[in-house]
Protein backbone atom coordinates (compact mmCIF):
# COMPACT_ATOMS: atom_id res chain seq x y z
CA UNK A 1 0.00 0.00 0.00
CA UNK A 2 1.00 3.29 -0.88
CA UNK A 3 1.58 6.09 1.66
CA UNK A 4 -1.36 7.91 -0.41
CA UNK A 5 -3.54 5.00 -0.17
CA UNK A 6 -3.24 5.12 3.36
CA UNK A 7 -3.71 8.51 3.80
CA UNK A 8 -7.27 7.46 2.10
CA UNK A 9 -7.54 4.22 4.08
CA UNK A 10 -7.56 6.34 7.17
CA UNK A 11 -9.14 9.64 5.81
CA UNK A 12 -12.11 9.39 8.37
CA UNK A 13 -10.56 9.08 11.02
CA UNK A 14 -8.71 12.37 10.70
CA UNK A 15 -8.74 15.46 13.17
CA UNK A 16 -9.12 19.04 11.42
CA UNK A 17 -5.09 19.48 12.45
CA UNK A 18 -4.81 15.80 10.28
CA UNK A 19 -6.68 16.75 8.13
CA UNK A 20 -4.91 20.23 7.02
CA UNK A 21 -1.40 18.04 7.23
CA UNK A 22 -2.69 15.21 4.81
CA UNK A 23 -3.84 18.45 2.48
CA UNK A 24 -0.40 19.91 2.87
CA UNK A 25 1.13 16.71 2.07
CA UNK A 26 -0.59 15.62 -1.15
CA UNK A 27 -0.51 19.23 -2.30
CA UNK A 28 2.89 18.19 -3.01
CA UNK A 29 3.15 14.81 -2.95
CA UNK A 30 5.75 13.12 -2.01
CA UNK A 31 7.71 15.58 -1.93
CA UNK A 32 6.12 17.86 1.14
CA UNK A 33 6.70 14.67 2.73
CA UNK A 34 10.30 14.87 2.39
CA UNK A 35 11.00 17.98 3.68
CA UNK A 36 12.50 18.04 7.38
CA UNK A 37 9.79 17.73 10.17
CA UNK A 38 10.26 21.31 10.82
CA UNK A 39 9.95 22.66 7.51
CA UNK A 40 6.75 20.58 7.37
CA UNK A 41 4.99 21.55 10.97
CA UNK A 42 5.67 25.22 9.45
CA UNK A 43 3.58 24.57 6.08
CA UNK A 44 1.19 22.88 7.55
CA UNK A 45 0.88 25.00 10.23
CA UNK A 46 1.27 22.39 13.41
CA UNK A 47 4.28 21.05 15.75
CA UNK A 48 6.58 18.60 15.02
CA UNK A 49 5.10 16.21 17.41
CA UNK A 50 1.79 16.28 15.98
CA UNK A 51 3.29 14.99 12.44
CA UNK A 52 4.81 12.31 14.50
CA UNK A 53 1.60 11.13 16.17
CA UNK A 54 0.05 11.68 12.51
CA UNK A 55 2.29 9.18 11.10
CA UNK A 56 2.15 6.56 13.62
CA UNK A 57 -1.53 6.58 13.64
CA UNK A 58 -0.74 5.77 9.76
CA UNK A 59 1.15 2.84 10.85
CA UNK A 60 4.87 4.05 10.34
CA UNK A 61 7.50 3.70 13.47
CA UNK A 62 8.25 7.29 13.11
CA UNK A 63 8.71 10.19 10.76
CA UNK A 64 12.30 8.57 9.32
CA UNK A 65 10.21 5.33 8.84
CA UNK A 66 7.24 7.57 6.95
CA UNK A 67 10.17 9.21 5.18
CA UNK A 68 11.76 6.17 3.83
CA UNK A 69 8.49 4.57 2.57
CA UNK A 70 8.11 7.77 0.48
CA UNK A 71 11.60 7.40 -1.26
CA UNK A 72 10.85 3.97 -2.25
CA UNK A 73 7.60 4.96 -3.51
CA UNK A 74 10.14 7.29 -5.93
CA UNK A 75 12.39 4.74 -6.44
CA UNK A 76 9.13 2.52 -7.95
CA UNK A 77 7.95 5.54 -9.99
CA UNK A 78 11.65 6.18 -11.88
CA UNK A 79 12.50 2.47 -12.17
CA UNK A 80 13.64 2.00 -15.90
CA UNK A 81 13.18 -1.55 -17.87
CA UNK A 82 16.72 -2.52 -17.25
CA UNK A 83 15.91 -2.03 -13.21
CA UNK A 84 12.61 -3.97 -13.62
CA UNK A 85 14.03 -6.71 -15.17
CA UNK A 86 16.38 -7.31 -12.26
CA UNK A 87 13.64 -7.11 -9.76
CA UNK A 88 11.20 -9.03 -11.81
CA UNK A 89 10.14 -12.55 -11.36
CA UNK A 90 10.78 -14.98 -14.47
CA UNK A 91 7.70 -16.65 -16.07
CA UNK A 92 8.05 -20.17 -15.80
CA UNK A 93 6.14 -23.45 -17.55
CA UNK A 94 4.59 -22.85 -20.60
CA UNK A 95 5.32 -19.18 -21.17
CA UNK A 96 2.38 -17.66 -23.53
CA UNK A 97 -0.52 -19.50 -20.64
CA UNK A 98 2.15 -17.98 -17.66
CA UNK A 99 2.27 -14.47 -19.19
CA UNK A 100 -1.19 -14.54 -19.59
CA UNK A 101 -1.80 -15.83 -16.28
CA UNK A 102 -0.03 -12.23 -15.22
CA UNK A 103 -2.79 -10.50 -17.28
CA UNK A 104 -5.57 -11.95 -16.16
CA UNK A 105 -4.06 -11.01 -12.22
CA UNK A 106 -3.90 -7.22 -14.11
CA UNK A 107 -7.60 -7.38 -15.44
CA UNK A 108 -8.87 -8.77 -11.84
CA UNK A 109 -7.01 -5.61 -9.74
CA UNK A 110 -8.96 -2.88 -12.30
CA UNK A 111 -12.27 -4.24 -11.16
CA UNK A 112 -10.92 -3.31 -7.85
CA UNK A 113 -9.48 -0.17 -8.05
CA UNK A 114 -12.27 2.20 -10.56
CA UNK A 115 -15.80 1.33 -8.99
CA UNK A 116 -18.87 0.80 -11.42
CA UNK A 117 -19.83 4.55 -10.09
CA UNK A 118 -16.73 6.56 -11.31
CA UNK A 119 -16.69 4.24 -14.45
CA UNK A 120 -20.40 5.29 -14.99
CA UNK A 121 -19.43 9.27 -14.52
CA UNK A 122 -17.16 9.26 -17.00
CA UNK A 123 -18.93 7.34 -19.51
CA UNK A 124 -21.62 10.08 -18.62
CA UNK A 125 -18.54 12.84 -19.12
CA UNK A 126 -17.28 11.56 -22.14
CA UNK A 127 -20.76 10.87 -24.18
CA UNK A 128 -21.94 14.42 -23.03
CA UNK A 129 -22.31 15.65 -26.64
CA UNK A 130 -21.98 19.48 -25.08
CA UNK A 131 -18.29 18.59 -24.04
CA UNK A 132 -15.43 18.93 -26.82
CA UNK A 133 -13.17 15.80 -25.96
CA UNK A 134 -9.49 15.99 -26.25
CA UNK A 135 -6.83 12.73 -25.93
CA UNK A 136 -3.04 12.69 -25.06
CA UNK A 137 -0.29 10.35 -23.45
CA UNK A 138 3.02 9.86 -23.13
CA UNK A 139 5.64 8.17 -25.18
CA UNK A 140 4.20 5.14 -24.95
CA UNK A 141 1.25 5.66 -23.62
CA UNK A 142 -0.24 7.83 -26.05
CA UNK A 143 -0.93 4.53 -27.45
CA UNK A 144 -4.19 4.10 -25.36
CA UNK A 145 -5.18 7.68 -26.40
CA UNK A 146 -5.53 7.15 -30.52
CA UNK A 147 -6.91 4.18 -29.79
CA UNK A 148 -9.42 5.33 -27.37
CA UNK A 149 -10.06 8.72 -29.55
CA UNK A 150 -10.25 6.96 -32.94
CA UNK A 151 -13.10 4.39 -31.54
CA UNK A 152 -14.53 7.58 -30.16
CA UNK A 153 -14.88 9.34 -33.28
CA UNK A 154 -17.20 7.09 -34.81
CA UNK A 155 -19.15 7.41 -32.04
CA UNK A 156 -20.05 10.94 -31.45
CA UNK A 157 -18.34 14.48 -32.79
CA UNK A 158 -15.83 16.80 -31.34
CA UNK A 159 -13.65 14.51 -30.63
CA UNK A 160 -9.71 15.50 -30.90
CA UNK A 161 -5.91 13.45 -30.45
CA UNK A 162 -3.59 15.84 -29.57
CA UNK A 163 -0.41 15.59 -31.45
CA UNK A 164 2.58 14.80 -29.39
CA UNK A 165 4.86 17.91 -30.37
CA UNK A 166 4.27 20.63 -27.70
CA UNK A 167 4.52 23.15 -30.55
CA UNK A 168 0.82 22.64 -31.66
CA UNK A 169 -0.44 22.41 -28.17
CA UNK A 170 -1.74 25.76 -27.76
CA UNK A 171 -4.11 25.42 -31.10
CA UNK A 172 -5.93 22.90 -28.75
CA UNK A 173 -6.01 25.07 -25.77
CA UNK A 174 -7.33 27.58 -27.76
CA UNK A 175 -9.85 25.94 -28.87
CA UNK A 176 -11.04 24.40 -25.50
CA UNK A 177 -13.94 25.89 -23.88
CA UNK A 178 -14.93 25.57 -19.79
CA UNK A 179 -16.26 21.98 -19.10
CA UNK A 180 -14.62 20.20 -22.11
CA UNK A 181 -12.38 17.05 -21.00
CA UNK A 182 -8.91 16.42 -21.40
CA UNK A 183 -8.04 12.76 -21.15
CA UNK A 184 -4.59 12.31 -20.21
CA UNK A 185 -2.66 8.69 -20.08
CA UNK A 186 0.21 9.05 -18.08
CA UNK A 187 2.24 6.05 -16.32
CA UNK A 188 5.54 6.04 -14.40
CA UNK A 189 8.82 7.92 -15.75
CA UNK A 190 6.44 10.62 -15.70
CA UNK A 191 6.11 13.45 -18.33
CA UNK A 192 6.44 16.60 -16.90
CA UNK A 193 5.43 18.65 -20.41
CA UNK A 194 1.91 16.27 -19.44
CA UNK A 195 1.50 18.22 -16.55
CA UNK A 196 1.75 21.69 -17.39
CA UNK A 197 -0.77 21.01 -20.29
CA UNK A 198 -2.89 19.58 -17.69
CA UNK A 199 -2.08 22.57 -15.43
CA UNK A 200 -2.94 25.31 -18.25
CA UNK A 201 -6.24 23.29 -19.56
CA UNK A 202 -7.52 23.31 -16.12
CA UNK A 203 -6.27 26.42 -14.86
CA UNK A 204 -6.71 29.01 -18.00
CA UNK A 205 -9.15 27.07 -19.85
CA UNK A 206 -11.53 25.88 -17.24
CA UNK A 207 -11.35 22.22 -18.84
CA UNK A 208 -12.00 19.19 -16.80
CA UNK A 209 -9.04 16.85 -16.73
CA UNK A 210 -9.54 12.80 -16.71
CA UNK A 211 -5.89 11.17 -16.07
CA UNK A 212 -5.75 7.63 -16.72
CA UNK A 213 -2.54 6.29 -14.49
CA UNK A 214 -0.72 3.77 -12.05
CA UNK A 215 -1.02 3.47 -8.62
CA UNK A 216 1.78 5.83 -8.07
CA UNK A 217 -0.15 8.56 -9.17
CA UNK A 218 1.24 10.89 -11.77
CA UNK A 219 1.63 14.30 -10.97
CA UNK A 220 -1.11 15.33 -13.65
CA UNK A 221 -3.25 13.63 -10.34
CA UNK A 222 -3.34 17.39 -8.70
CA UNK A 223 -5.61 18.56 -11.76
CA UNK A 224 -7.46 15.72 -12.37
CA UNK A 225 -11.30 15.75 -11.58
CA UNK A 226 -11.37 11.72 -12.04
CA UNK A 227 -8.74 9.54 -11.86
CA UNK A 228 -8.24 5.79 -13.05
CA UNK A 229 -5.74 4.46 -11.42
CA UNK A 230 -4.82 1.10 -13.11
CA UNK A 231 -2.53 -1.43 -12.23
CA UNK A 232 0.44 -1.97 -14.77
CA UNK A 233 3.01 -4.51 -13.02
CA UNK A 234 3.50 -7.99 -14.65
CA UNK A 235 6.46 -8.53 -12.90
CA UNK A 236 8.60 -8.17 -16.02
CA UNK A 237 10.81 -5.33 -17.49
CA UNK A 238 7.61 -4.17 -18.79
CA UNK A 239 4.60 -2.62 -17.05
CA UNK A 240 1.45 -3.77 -19.04
CA UNK A 241 -1.42 -1.46 -20.50
CA UNK A 242 -3.83 -4.48 -21.00
CA UNK A 243 -6.24 -3.39 -17.77
CA UNK A 244 -5.65 0.09 -19.76
CA UNK A 245 -6.60 -1.60 -22.84
CA UNK A 246 -9.34 -3.27 -21.25
CA UNK A 247 -10.88 -0.28 -19.52
CA UNK A 248 -10.89 1.80 -22.98
CA UNK A 249 -12.71 -1.15 -24.58
CA UNK A 250 -15.49 -1.17 -21.99
CA UNK A 251 -15.66 2.79 -21.93
CA UNK A 252 -16.25 2.75 -25.29
CA UNK A 253 -18.55 -0.21 -25.64
CA UNK A 254 -20.71 1.56 -22.70
CA UNK A 255 -21.57 4.54 -24.59
CA UNK A 256 -21.75 2.54 -27.56
CA UNK A 257 -24.63 0.52 -26.26
CA UNK A 258 -26.02 3.60 -24.25
CA UNK A 259 -26.00 5.74 -27.29
CA UNK A 260 -26.88 3.23 -29.69
CA UNK A 261 -29.42 4.98 -32.23
CA UNK A 262 -27.02 8.15 -32.54
CA UNK A 263 -24.15 5.79 -32.92
CA UNK A 264 -25.96 3.45 -35.19
CA UNK A 265 -26.56 6.76 -37.43
CA UNK A 266 -22.85 8.22 -36.99
CA UNK A 267 -21.30 4.85 -37.91
CA UNK A 268 -23.02 4.40 -40.77
CA UNK A 269 -22.35 7.78 -42.20
CA UNK A 270 -19.02 7.29 -41.58
CA UNK A 271 -18.79 4.32 -43.74
CA UNK A 272 -20.60 5.94 -46.98
CA UNK A 273 -17.78 8.67 -46.70
CA UNK A 274 -14.74 6.47 -46.04
CA UNK A 275 -12.68 6.65 -49.05
CA UNK A 276 -11.94 3.40 -51.19
CA UNK A 277 -8.19 2.55 -51.14
CA UNK A 278 -8.76 -0.41 -52.75
CA UNK A 279 -8.88 -2.17 -49.56
CA UNK A 280 -10.78 -5.15 -49.49
CA UNK A 281 -11.14 -5.57 -45.48
CA UNK A 282 -10.97 -2.82 -43.15
CA UNK A 283 -10.70 -2.95 -39.17
CA UNK A 284 -13.63 -1.44 -37.48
Amino acid sequence: MTVREQFEAHASEFTATERRLSTTILLDYPFAGLEPIQILAERAKTSAPSISRFVTKLGFHSFQDFQRHLIEELKQVQTSPVERKDMSTPVGGAYLSSFLARVETILDESTQTISEAQFALVCDMLSDPRRSLYFIGGRMSDTLMQYLSRHLRQIREKVYHVPADPEIWPEYLLRMRARDILFVADFRRYQPNLLKLARTASEERKAQIILMTDRWLSPVARHASEILAVPINSNTLWDSYSGAFAINEAILTNIADSHWETTKQRIEHWDSMRIDFGEENNDH
